[in-house]
Order: structure tokens, then C-alpha cells, then sequence
């Protein structure tokens, strides 16, 4: 009669358009050839599009991105062009407010009205004009208050058109249609959260070993795929990888990428003045910087260090800053709290000196460079009990790292420098770990942030979201949330996830997708993979013939009937959806559903086990084989797309310890 042993354990058919409601918005994308609309694609003819050659080059991307989104979807090649007068018919004009002379011209003559947007932050318009210049019929004007602005209204119509922001980065097909126009008329929008972005973090081994076979490291050939994703999402915010990790000194053109794509780049809450902390560690090593990470014993060294932060960050030339939100404060090195009984006094201190550099370096007062303060853990207590903090820098508050936002403001909300909350969606730290799989419900996350919101912290949502795969659907809700939450109602979060799976495998299979990942998200977060043993559930009798599972059988046959479900809906998606329903709804359902079946029939083999019944050894072979799945469903992930995400599913997720 066999055991399992804790040692074993321990090792390791055609898209449907979804533009249809578009069709009813002014300045959107439509499949139908409404009265006054502009013509973007018709049979095998593409408009124009136009950028000027002095445009940012964050905006000279996203136009060119259009032209590539354009032929993704209808086949056709849209025609650049480097001058108006080169267009012929119709035209799109891709541009900033005050920056570009073509669209300040339209203004000049009354063409193009743009109070809606002037002065505001990540502000786009979009304006059908009917015959601008004697050679252009119709112009399509995609104008932004700022380079974000121009980029969002973009990428807007590129989502509109069937162009996932997870086209890349989760093989979504793109939606194919061969005519598409624009409608009539006049639209505008803009975020009422400031900065929306996401963490990339406890990355190793997954996120870092694939990036490792692919890009040949975490460096700005990877990163550029990340950026295009989050300004997809209507993000503009990112900390990015830091174990062992530094952003600026593992690949220079990180930061020069980042600007030009046009995100603003910050560090983690205990990595102050743009400083990776593993660039404090290598210093060492080269002899540039010495001692503690203590600030009563080691200031100098620390200033030189967080100093050289600030100058690299106004390295771009002409006394510009690369785009920036610059993370002040202190904690203990790695991650911890700084020593016990340390004053609030000291905190005060170390910032004020931070911010002494960084207007002795950028010539500026402090206030002029944006920034925020990270109150994670112990600091929140500081701060509880008197810490005083500048007016001018952003507070941000955390949950307590499994998604219960711990405070929020209470009186002076309209304080200069906003207030803002740092998220989970994953977290390594006390008492254990969960970064395998999404186990996070959309519902919770909305519960919390729309209160958020509504206490006043506007200023900035950032979310921990580990190696972002497989957090695809609620890093997408997050930021669909950040972008507007007084449209996110209680009636838009219940109609999210079928409008997701709709965007992303079509009307046909939508809502029965929808309710596959609604159910999974609900399974997984009645206890996180990571946590779950054959001693996590009760089980039931297990003598006479019959076989009382108990709880744990319950819940075994809710992940069963789940992944039934999911093999059904399987077998109707078109080949070319596959690959992106391995990765956002089969692989997350069959990995758990395989998770709690191998704990399960540990349990029973066991139990059996210990009154020497010899069904134990039925139970045995059903774990092993379960242990077997679990490396089988890794390597059909790494398999999908030719191996394109070979080594991102490495997290450790049995036996787990710390």
C-alpha cells in the first residue's frame, strides 16, 4: 500500500464585430455608413493619415501603430503622409493642442473648437470636419490636450476596431472587418485618475526567465512590448521588475524608450529618488557608495546615492526631466521596516533632505517635481501618529496586501498633492505568498476602489500585478475602472466581463465565457492555490462503500463542472482564438481544477491509508497522475504561439513555505 509523500509534493468560427454600440457615439468607429460619416476603410481603399515630422515622438508612434492597427483589421494599407497637401480625399490628422501648427490652425479658423479639452490632463478629442482644405473631403481630428491625450484618442478607436490592448501580450485575435468608418460628429474624453499604471513585481522565475529567452533579459526590447500595453489600457504609470533588478542601469535605453513612448516611469514604495535598490548593492561592490542602509549612520553616502537618481532623471538635456513621478521616504533595505522604534522625526527628516536635492538639482523648487510618498506597512503607522508629510506630494496609501484598502483620507482632501492606493494583486511577504495565478475577484476590486475614489484618492491607482500574466482580465478591469469610476456603476461592473470576453472572443461565445471567468475568479479566491493542502478542507466518512468527499469533494466538483464547462466553450472557438483562451480562461481553470483534485486524492489516499484500506492505492495513483497534469498543462502554456511564453508559468504553487 502506497503513501504519497509530502516529498513529492514538494517538487516541483468567425469573430462578431463588437464596434456595434460605437455606432451610436459620436466620433467613433462603425461598420455601417451612417449620414456624415468619414470613411476610414471601404472595400480595398484606406484614408490618409498625417502626423507632423515635429510631433513628440510618443505621438509619431501611436499614428504609425493606427496605420498597423488599420491593416490588422481590414487588410488594407492606409497611406502616411508627410504633408497635408499629399492627402487626397480624406484625411487623419494626429496631433497635440499648442504643438502642432496644423491642428492650431484649424482652431485659428474656426474649424475645430476645443474648449472641451484645453488645459486639461490626458484630454483627447475626436472631430469629423467636413472639407478643411480644398484637396481633403472630410479630416478626422484626433487632437490631445497633451502627448497622452493624443495617444489615448488613438488607441481608443484601435480597441473600437477590434484591436485588443492584448492583442500582443495575450495573442488576442484582432476582429476583422473590411469596411470601417467613423461617425459623425464630435467626441471627447479624459481620466478623472491622474496616474493609472501597474508593478511588475516578484518576477523571478517566471517573468524574468521569459524574458531572459526572448528578449535576452528585462531590458528595453521587452519593456517596449509593456509600455504599448499599458498606453493601451489608458494607463501612463509603471514601477517596473526589481528583484535583483535596475531599471536604468541594466538597459540605459530603458528610460529613453519609456519617455518616448510616452510613460511616466516611478520606483517601487521603498526605492526613493529613481533608484533601484539593487543599484545600491552593486555600488557597493564598485566602491561608489559604502555602509548601511541606515540614514543615522550612512547620510552622506545615501544623499550621493539618491542624488545621482535625480541627475539621471534630468539627463535628457536642455534642463528637461525625463517624465517622472519620483518616490520619496524610506524603508528598511530589502523590503523591511527601517529599525524598531525609529521616530517619525527621522522620516521627516531623510524627505526633506530628498527634496533639497531635488531642487538643487533641477533648479526648481521642490514642488515642480512631482512626487509621492509610499505609506506601506510600518510607515502608515507613522504617519497615523503625527508624521507630517509636504502638501505637495502625493500620499499613498496600501491595502494590507490582500486586497482591504487599511485607510483612506479623512479631512483635507483637496490637499495639492492628492492622495492615492497601491494595490495587490499578487504579494510575497508575511506570513506566506500568492503569485501563481489570478485569484483575485473584479467585484472585491471594485468594492474597494470605487470607495477609494469616493474618499478623494484620485491621484493615483497603481496595482501589484506580479508577472502580469495571468492577471490579463483584472489588470484590464483596473484600468478600465481608473480611467472613469463614476461609469464603472454596480450595472457596468456586473455587464464587464461579458463586454471583456466579447472584446475578445466575440459575441458568440461571450456570455458563456463571462460566466467561466466570473466562476473561476470566485472559486480561486475562496483560498489562494498556494495556501491549499491535503489538510486545507474537511472531507467526509470514508468508510462503507460509499466514499463521503466532505467539503473538499464539494469544491472538487465545482472545479470539475467548471472545467467542463470550459472544454465545451473550447470546442466551438475558431482556431485563431485558441491560443488566447489557453492563456486567459482554459490554463487558470484546468491548473486549479488540477490542483484541488491532486490535494484531494492526497487526502483520501491518506485517510484510507492510515486504517490500511486498500482503496488507498486508488487514491495514490490519481494524485501522481494529478502531479503529472500539473507539469503537462505548464508545458502546453509554454508550447502556445511556438513557445512564445516559454518560462512564464514557474511559480511555485505546491508545497509552498514561505
Amino acid at each position: 500500500m502506497r503513501v504519497v509523500s509530502s516529498a513529492l509534493l514538494l517538487l516541483f468560427m468567425v469573430t462578431v464585430s463588437t464596434v456595434s454600440n460605437a455606432c451610436e457615439t459620436s466620433a467613433s468607429i462603425c461598420t455601417t455608413n451612417k449620414p456624415g460619416s468619414f470613411v476610414l476603410v471601404r472595400g480595398e481603399q484606406s484614408t490618409s493619415i498625417f502626423v507632423e515630422s515635429s510631433a513628440d515622438p510618443a505621438v509619431q508612434r501611436v499614428a504609425k501603430d493606427f496605420v498597423s492597427d488599420i491593416e490588422r483589421v481590414s487588410g488594407v494599407n492606409a497611406r502616411s503622409v508627410s504633408t497635408v497637401q499629399q492627402a487626397k480625399g480624406n484625411l487623419v490628422i494626429i496631433g497635440v493642442l499648442g504643438q502642432s501648427a496644423t491642428i492650431d490652425d484649424l482652431v485659428k479658423r474656426g474649424l475645430l473648437d476645443v474648449k472641451a479639452i484645453s488645459g486639461q490632463w490626458e484630454a483627447f478629442q475626436r472631430v469629423v470636419i467636413d472639407r478643411p482644405y480644398s484637396n481633403v473631403a472630410k479630416a478626422l481630428v484626433i487632437v490631445g490636450s497633451d502627448r497622452r491625450g493624443a495617444i489615448y484618442g488613438t488607441y481608443d478607436l484601435s480597441e473600437q476596431m477590434g484591436v485588443s490592448p492584448w492583442h500582443w501580450f495575450a495573442d488576442v485575435p484582432v476582429q476583422k472587418h473590411k469596411n470601417l468608418f467613423i461617425t459623425a460628429g464630435s467626441y471627447h474624453d479624459a481620466p478623472k485618475v491622474k496616474f493609472r499604471g501597474f508593478f511588475i513585481n516578484d518576477e523571478d522565475p517566471s517573468f524574468k526567465t521569459w524574458a531572459i529567452q526572448h528578449f535576452g533579459g528585462v531590458n528595453a526590447k521587452m519593456y517596449e512590448h509593456v509600455f504599448e500595453l499599458l498606453l493601451r489600457l489608458k494607463a501612463n504609470y509603471m514601477w517596473p521588475a526589481m528583484w535583483g533588478k535596475a531599471f536604468n542601469d541594466d538597459d540605459p535605453q530603458n528610460m529613453i524608450v519609456a519617455d518616448q513612448m510616452g510613460i511616466v516611469m516611478g520606483t517601487s514604495h521603498h526605492e526613493p529618488m529613481m533608484r533601484a535598490q539593487e543599484e545600491w548593492h552593486r555600488n557597493m561592490d564598485k566602491g561608489i557608495t559604502g555602509g548601511k542602509w541606515d540614514y543615522t549612520s550612512n547620510a552622506e553616502n545615501l544623499r550621493a546615492f539618491w542624488r545621482g537618481g535625480i541627475e539621471r532623471m534630468m539627463s535628457k538635456g536642455n534642463g528637461q526631466a525625463y517624465d517622472s513621478l519620483v518616490t520619496v521616504g524610506m524603508r528598511g533595505d530589502g523590503d523591511e521596516a527601517m529599525a524598531e522604534g525609529t521616530a517619525t522625526n527621522l522620516l521627516e527628516k531623510i524627505v526633506t533632505d530628498q527634496r533639497r536635492l531635488i531642487e538643487e538639482v533641477t533648479n526648481k523648487p521642490a514642488n515642480k517635481t512631482p512626487q509621492v510618498w509610499a505609506l506601506y506597512k510600518e510607515v502608515q503607522d507613522y504617519y497615523d501618529h503625527g508624521m507630517k508629510v509636504p502638501d505637495d506630494v502625493t500620499l499613498l496609501f496600501a491595502d494590507d496586501n490582500w486586497g482591504q484598502i487599511r485607510r483612506l483620507p479623512v479631512d483635507d482632501v483637496n490637499r495639492a498633492g492628492g492622495y492615492g492606493v497601491y494595490y495587490h494583486f499578487d504579494y510575497v511577504g508575511a506570513p506566506r505568498n500568492y503569485k501563481w495565478l489570478n485569484t483575485n475577484q473584479i467585484e472585491k476590486t471594485w468594492q474597494q476602489m470605487d470607495l477609494a475614489y469616493a474618499r478623494g484618492a484620485r491621484a493615483l491607482w497603481i496595482v501589484n500585478v506580479g508577472d502580469i500574466k495571468p492577471m490579463e482580465f483584472p489588470i484590464s478591469f483596473f484600468m478600465k475602472q481608473a480611467w472613469n469610476p463614476e461609469m464603472m456603476t454596480p450595472s457596468a461592473l456586473k455587464k464587464y466581463p461579458e463586454e471583456w470576453s466579447k472584446q475578445t472572443f466575440g459575441s458568440a461565445q461571450a456570455a458563456a465565457i463571462a460566466d467561466l471567468v466570473t466562476r473561476y475568479s470566485k472559486f480561486a479566491a475562496r483560498r489562494k492555490p498556494e495556501l491549499i493542502d491535503a489538510d486545507t478542507f474537511m472531507i467526509g466518512s470514508l468508510k462503507g462503500e460509499v466514499l463521503d468527499g466532505g467539503e473538499f469533494g464539494l469544491l472538487v466538483d465545482d472545479w470539475k463542472k467548471l472545467e467542463q464547462d470550459m472544454l465545451k466553450v473550447k470546442s466551438a472557438l475558431s482556431h485563431d482564438q485558441l491560443a488566447a483562451y489557453l492563456q486567459l480562461v482554459e490554463y487558470p481553470i484546468a491548473a486549479m481544477s488540477n490542483l484541488y483534485q491532486l490535494f484531494y486524492n492526497v487526502a483520501l489516499n491518506r485517510r484510507l491509508a492510515a486504517s490500511k484500506d486498500s482503496r488507498a492505492n486508488f487514491f495514490a495513483d490519481a494524485a501522481e497522475k494529478a502531479f503529472r497534469r500539473d507539469q503537462e498543462l505548464s508545458d502546453s502554456y509554454h508550447q502556445v504561439n511556438g513557445g512564445k511564453w516559454s518560462g512564464m508559468m514557474l511559480q511555485i504553487h505546491m508545497g509552498y513555505r514561505s
